[in-house]
């Protein structure tokens, strides 16, 4: 049987081909190369939980849009070329959005059936995902490229101790950032931003979609959580692997514009 997640990118009839004479967002050679990392990181990693990963590059496919299913033990990741051409992606959104997939097989509690939510599956692409993918790129040399604002710098200082670790957060706060956009501008709403982090309590935890700003400050808040990476998360325990207030943490857990301790 197979049981579609519910999508990461909201509902949209944006149709992004191939041929478009202005080429926008990234390329073919980005987009496989960031799923050919994926694949590496996960195969393995999947495997090990006794099932098989495929992820399907639809780079033809003008949806903008991504997605995860299961069919018994094949666990798939659908990517879309309508997505990776979207103006406001970059090569860390995208990696994001695939993290996020990734994180919906095998990103811990909370879970709404077999897949783990949406706030879950942001925060664990943040904090798992793209460290694992990014561990032997040269961070330091690719975040000096990006208009990190210097906050964001500060904060990532404060979290880390070597400079490979920092430049890590800080690509990982922007690929966030840049994921938030593109879900901001499909929705209607409001350019999320660092300074501007969602005022939402939520009094129960919100398995599905929150708005952009929330998922913006749970991907921000994944990039500065100091938990390891090879420390994985638990599909029962919500606070292994993770940054907990139960552990009487401040930085780094997963915001109450969807999660509720």
């Amino acid at each position: 049987a197979h049981n579609l997640t519910t999508k990461c990118i909201p509902a949209n009839n944006l149709s992004i081909p191939a041929n478009n004479l202005i080429q926008t967002g990234i390329s073919k050679d980005e987009f496989d190369l960031i799923l050919n990392k994926i694949e590496q990181v996960y195969t393995p990693i999947v495997t090990n939980l006794g099932a098989k990963l495929r992820v399907n590059r639809r780079w033809d496919d003008n949806a903008v849009d991504a997605n995860a299913m299961r069919f018994g033990t094949t666990w798939v990741v659908n990517m879309y070329g309508g997505m990776a051409r979207h103006r406001l992606m970059d090569v860390e959104g995208m990696t994001m959005i695939a993290c996020h997939e990734i994180g919906h097989h095998v990103g811990g509690f909370p879970r709404d059936s077999w897949y783990s939510g949406e706030g879950q599956a942001d925060y664990y692409g943040a904090l798992k995902c793209l460290r694992k993918v990014w561990a032997n790129d040269d961070n330091l040399s690719i975040v000096a490229k990006l208009p990190v604002p210097s906050s964001v710098g500060q904060k990532c200082l404060s979290q880390f101790k070597t400079q490979a670790d920092v430049a890590i957060c800080m690509r990982g706060a922007m690929a966030n950032l840049s994921m938030a956009r593109v879900l901001a501008e499909l929705r209607g709403e409001s350019t999320p931003d660092f300074e501007t982090p969602s005022k939402t309590v939520v009094t129960a935890t919100v398995l599905g979609h929150t708005h952009s700003q929330c998922r913006l400050d749970t991907g921000y808040a994944g990039s500065l959580c100091s938990v390891d990476q090879t420390i994985d998360v638990s599909d029962a325990d919500p606070n292994v692997g993770v940054c907990s207030r139960k552990a009487g943490i401040s930085v780094g857990v997963r915001p109450l514009c969807w999660y509720r301790e």
